[in-house]
């Protein structure tokens, strides 16, 4: 099997698997999107998805949450991981929509990454969530699934990331959503429920990866 036929028979039965993946993160809007995705940074969605409601009520834009007291945001988030320091983001990320870009969320990954608390892998997640941009994310579940499947061989995310963007092209925003479900539910870290897989014939190995 050629590298180009192992990387479309992987993609293949991904989309297939998963023609509808989409985030567990709970949201409405953009705006919701981007604070979910900020939270969840090594950070569970159902952890996150616990915690947004109120905050979303309580700031239902960027106008409310930019005059808000990080101390009553991190009071809201207290129960997800960083909450201190995703306060401090959240309200100095509302500023900075509202002073550079008259309170809209950006809708491109340079702009979105001049957000406080907002990297390039949470820029495209939202922008491959929300706007269906072809755009791929690389969290510990991507990371370990896509070295298992022999996908890439960089000890960095970013690096992964530009391996899967390299070689799949197009489709990237729902390849990232299915690797995340796969990863999540069953190819886990400990333990993959390797039994019936769709994907073992393409396994290269069931190690704990880790991104650095």
């Amino acid at each position: 099997m050629t590298k180009k036929e192992r990387i479309n028979g992987i993609k293949t039965l991904f989309l297939e698997h998963y023609k509808d993946a989409q985030t567990e993160l709970h949201y409405t809007n953009i705006y919701e999107l981007l604070i979910a995705v900020m939270l969840s940074a090594q950070c569970t969605d159902k952890r996150v998805n616990m915690v947004t409601p109120l905050l979303f009520k309580q700031y239902p834009s960027t106008k409310e949450l930019s005059k808000a007291n990080v101390t009553d945001v991190a009071t809201i988030i207290h129960s997800v991981s960083f909450f201190n320091a995703k306060a401090k983001n959240l309200v100095a990320m509302a500023q900075r929509v509202e002073c550079n870009f008259g309170g809209e969320i950006p809708q491109n990954q340079h702009d979105l990454m001049t957000l406080n608390g907002v990297g390039q892998k949470s820029a495209n997640v939202v922008l491959g969530e929300f706007l269906g941009m072809n755009y791929m994310a690389v969290d510990t579940h991507v990371f370990r699934v896509s070295h298992r499947l022999g996908l890439s061989k960089s000890v960095r995310a970013i690096d992964t990331e530009k391996d899967l963007t390299k070689s799949f092209k197009d489709n990237l925003n729902l390849l990232h959503q299915a690797f995340v479900l796969f990863g999540r539910y069953r190819c886990k870290a400990l333990k993959p429920q390797c039994q019936d897989c769709f994907a073992i014939q393409y396994c290269m190995s069931n190690a704990n990866f880790k991104p650095q």
